[in-house]
């Protein structure tokens, strides 16, 4: 096997610090920072090293500190310190994170599959007690609380309310958890989200473990978990599976990557934040192709660039495709850390403990060693403009002086012609300068105010007519719906709300609107979700709250809302009207997903924002807006306000940060983090080293991974008449595969919890129930968005049953395959599972009986969930698709070459042959996406759990 579990190899100590075993090099030594002695692991030791980029730095260490002389040798340590910049990545290591952070929709099933597991291990024969995390292990209660009560006071207390109402059965079983495992922590509901959490409290940026001193690498249950990145701290998002074998001291095997250098110059302009910023480096690295790619950050540039948006950056790193998107340590860093209230031990540890190892970024020092890359970005921040991205790809970045024409454009993909669109030339004009839903080139920007505006003329605007329908609110209020209405303006976690630049920024936008005498629209679902309380507070300290909650951002929750999907239903009467007329109606949100179907059922478009941007479109009301040239309202004397009217100035931003931020407030908010609310601390907590499974739950059940498992796994098999379940189009994410967002009476999950007696107001959401297997495989490809081609112009989780001809749920249809016993397969085009680390994409599609997915590309957290789940990921020939081949998904399709995995190594090929209804084979090699022997391992076994539970058995 590629890796034994490290606790068989004698590799952790007592309290899961990794040591090496062997040191080959003599890197091991000491360290004194004041009083302290810290035991670490010299980079020096090894030439070859300094020339690395700070990421490879980090990962060199974590194979000098774990070097065991089998799993990880002196080779591997010799790989990287003769890394060359410009190879495809070939050499695989093992790299082994030193600590687990989840949130709860993800971190759920992590406590389920691991409450399994000590079941499973006794029916081997095994210790029970083996099960248990041998890295620290924080989970965070934060994408549970819904958007159901806003604008008014009260919409924080109700919404907690009423979430641990929903979620009453999820909440006891994870203070079980809490109880029955060691070094599992839970920072409760009400607190922040996990990133922010994670880069004010929980980052270490140093670890200091019995007696040694390390760099915090972690991997988290969620693609954000790169937030964190901004701090100095190595780490990615990965799948629940990945996760559970990490926290049980099972190594992430991985290729030594390709490192993408980002050169940042320049200051950015006024009126520009940090959003736009982002934005525009999402585009750019989108664009260059960086998945599967760490991106780093260098040059004098970066110490620039404040702490909060090195985060930002970070964060939006599963939106450019990168694994990581590092800054190194610098005195920001170090300011950072004692501003949210790190002891300043640590901070000087830190400090000391990265000049020592040459981790310290400081291009002016004497000696200093620019790190090579294998390639080259850059970007001058002067020339960022004010941008969202939309209407359904982060990627998508629109200058806000053009925003209007493009909605235009796009507005097309969205409305039948006659229901408020009429063609001319001149729209075919509009599409050709700006192709639908791919926003403008900049990489030549056009010479633009503070504000973006061009100086050249702008584009033609297409000419469209509007469909206005009439509204009235349960207060008697009128108003008119029309399409490209922002029914959805929403501040929420987790990208900006840890920005106290863009954060305050909004304040301050605010209080001047309502000084001007603005109003949000009456259409306007408004909600301010911060991250953390710190965020509160600071308003509060500023004044701010007043006018915040004038335009109707009332405080709704901490934690992740409408970018998971968390939204929250529309007033009646909004819902009524766009569904009664089929209106394309948008959102506009602060955070960093914006795919189809996933903010709200009735919302077509949804555009990512800064939060100033975020006030300003509840105030216009609508997409259909300049903000040059059209003003948001009047003033009391009849003056028309604009945008630039109430924009605050840079300056007036940093006044009050330096008047209402402090030290102060970390201390206080974090003192007692784990402790909970009146409602966490009143909940009955369930006692026992195993879980007793209630088999009426429709929470938490206990999963069918591991019956009928055996000691030794059984041998790999090809793939015979498999039938395809899904023909699926080019950029499927996970949201389009993993259940997500609110659960339809009438969809296979509706239906099953209606058997099982819940209410239809008690269904709660796909992601509160992650526990419970049934729910969740209903839910598999049954996004509303999706496009299955086995069907003509249908949407949502529907195909067509091959046996019958009939068209069929998804997940009916598996079942009925099931009951022939007949494998199936799944046809996809390129980026195949972009988006979040859905463990489910990955367990759904196994559970549904799925044996293989052919795409011609992944995206990197997929593939390897698929294969922890024991699903072969193959990808057509190069240069062709199922379209190319001319494969409809009718065919029958037979796999052979898997089983030469039992005798060796990874084929690099098999072959599929698929067999048309009237006889014609259509024959071609796929590409084995197998990518390491590592991975091979996980698969022989059928999964990465099956893996870990054989080995610690076996040990």
């Amino acid at each position: 096997m590629h890796a034994q579990v490290q606790a068989a190899a004698g590799q952790r100590t007592r309290d899961g610090a990794t040591v090496s075993t062997v040191n080959s090099f003599g890197a091991k030594g000491t360290l004194e920072v004041g009083d302290a002695s810290h035991e670490i692991y010299r980079l020096s030791a090894v030439p070859g090293l300094e020339r690395l980029p700070y990421s490879l730095k980090v990962l060199a260490e974590n194979l000098l500190r774990t070097e065991d002389g089998e799993n990880i040798t002196a080779d591997h340590v010799r790989a990287l310190a003769e890394w060359d910049p410009a190879a495809e990545p070939s050499t695989e290591i093992q790299f082994t994170p030193a600590r687990v952070v989840m949130q709860d929709f993800t971190g759920v099933p992590c406590v389920v599959d691991l409450a399994t597991m000590r079941e499973a291990v006794a029916d081997l024969g095994g210790d029970p007690a083996a099960i248990n995390p041998l890295s620290p292990a924080e989970l965070v209660i934060d994408h549970s609380v819904q958007i159901d009560v806003f604008g008014r006071p009260d919409a924080f207390e109700r919404n907690v309310e009423i979430e641990y109402q929903r979620n009453h059965e999820r909440y006891q079983f994870l203070r079980w958890g809490q109880t029955a495992f060691d070094d599992f922590k839970v920072v409760p509901p009400g607190t922040g989200i996990v990133h922010q959490v994670n880069i004010e409290y929980l980052a270490r940026v140093v670890m200091t473990r019995d007696g040694k001193a390390y760099p915090d690498t972690l991997v988290g249950t969620d693609s954000h978990t790169t937030m964190v990145n901004g701090l100095g701290v190595l780490g990615w998002g990965v799948g629940g599976i990945e996760a559970e074998a990490a926290m049980l001291g099972q190594p992430v095997s991985m290729l030594i990557p390709r490192v993408v250098g980002f050169k940042l110059k320049g200051e950015i302009p006024a009126g520009v934040t940090a959003t736009d910023v982002v934005l525009t480096i999402t585009q750019m690295l989108r664009q260059h192709g960086v998945v599967g790619k760490f991106v780093e950050f260098y040059g004098e540039g970066v110490a620039e660039v404040p702490l909060a948006n090195r985060a930002t950056i970070g964060n939006m790193s599963p939106e450019f495709g990168s694994t990581a998107a590092m800054f190194p340590i610098d005195g920001v860093t170090l300011d950072y850390l004692r501003l949210t209230g790190r002891d300043e031990a640590q901070v000087q540890l830190v400090e000391a403990y990265a000049k020592e190892q040459g981790l310290w970024l400081d291009p002016s020092a004497e000696g200093y060693v620019e790190p090579q890359f294998s390639e080259y970005l850059e970007l001058d921040l002067s020339t960022v403009v004010p941008s969202i991205a939309g209407p359904k790809r982060p990627q998508d970045r629109i200058e806000l002086s053009r925003a209007k024409e493009q909605f235009h454009a796009d507005l097309c993909n969205y409305v039948v012609e006659g229901q408020g669109i009429e063609k001319s030339p001149v729209d075919q004009e509009l599409a050709d300068t700006f192709p639908a839903s791919d926003a403008p080139s900049h990489d030549a920007h056009e010479e633009s105010s503070p504000l973006g505006e061009p100086t050249s003329s702008p584009a033609p605007v297409a000419r469209r007519a509007h469909k206005l329908v009439d509204v009235t609110a349960p207060d008697g209020r009128t108003y008119q719906l029309d399409h490209g209405h922002v029914v959805i303006a929403s501040i929420t976690s987790c990208t900006n709300t840890s920005n106290p630049e863009v954060m305050l920024a909004a304040g301050l936008l605010a209080k001047r609107a309502v000084e001007k005498g603005l109003q949000a629209k009456p259409w306007v679902k408004t909600s301010m979700a911060p991250g953390s309380q710190v965020v509160t507070n600071y308003y509060s300290k500023a004044g701010l709250w007043p006018y915040l909650e004038k335009l109707g951002y009332h405080l709704v929750g901490y934690g992740c809302t409408t970018c998971i999907g968390n939204s929250g239903p529309l007033p009646d009467e909004v819902s009524a009207a766009v569904n009664a007329h089929d209106l394309a109606v948008a959102s506009v949100l602060s955070g960093n997903r914006n795919f189809e179907g996933r903010i709200n059922p009735d919302v077509k478009m949804n555009y990512l924002a800064s939060p100033p941007l975020v006030i300003a479109y509840a105030l216009a009301g609508t997409m259909d807006f300049d903000f040059e040239s059209e003003p948001l309202g009047e003033s009391e004397d009849g003056t028309p306000v604009y945008l630039r009217d109430i924009w605050p100035t840079p300056q007036e931003v940093q006044d009050t940060i330096a008047s209402s931020i402090s030290r102060e407030m970390f201390t206080a908010d974090y003192a007692d983090v784990f402790a909970g609310d009146e409602h966490w601390r009143n909940l009955d907590t369930p006692e026992g080293d195993t879980f007793a499974w209630d088999p009426e739950s429709t929470y938490v059940r206990k999963p069918p991974y591991f019956e009928g498992m055996t000691l030794e796994p059984a041998p790999v098999t090809d793939i015979s008449g498999a039938r395809v379940l899904a023909k699926l189009g080019d950029s499927v994410t996970t949201d389009h595969i993993s259940p997500a967002g609110s659960i339809k009476p009438d969809s296979p999950a509706g239906r099953y919890l209606a058997e099982h007696g819940v209410e239809r107001r008690d269904f709660n959401s796909y992601g509160s129930r992650r526990g419970n297997h049934e729910v969740m495989i209903r839910g598999t490809f049954a996004n509303i968005r999706l496009r299955n081609q086995l069907l003509d112009g249908v949407e949502g989780g529907f195909t067509k049953n091959l046996l019958t001809g009939e068209q069929t749920t998804i997940y009916d249809a598996a079942q009925a395959y099931a009951e022939a016993g007949i494998p199936l397969v799944v046809l996809g085009g390129k980026e195949y599972g972009s988006g979040s680390s859905r463990d489910w994409a990955a367990k759904g599609t196994a559970l549904l009986g799925v044996r293989a997915v052919i795409t011609e590309s992944f995206e990197r957290i997929h593939r390897s969930n698929l294969i922890g789940m024991g699903v072969l990921p193959l990808q057509f020939p190069a240069g062709e698709s199922a379209e190319s081949l001319g494969l409809d998904g009718t065919e029958t399709f037979d796999i052979s070459g898997i089983s030469a995995l039992n005798d060796g190594p990874t084929p690099r090929t098999v072959q599929v042959r698929a067999t048309k209804e009237d006889g014609t084979v259509v024959e071609f090699d796929a590409v084995v996406r197998i990518d390491t022997p590592g991975e091979a391992d996980y698969y022989r076994n059928g999964g990465i759990l099956q893996y870990v539970l054989r080995s610690l058995v076996a040990s």
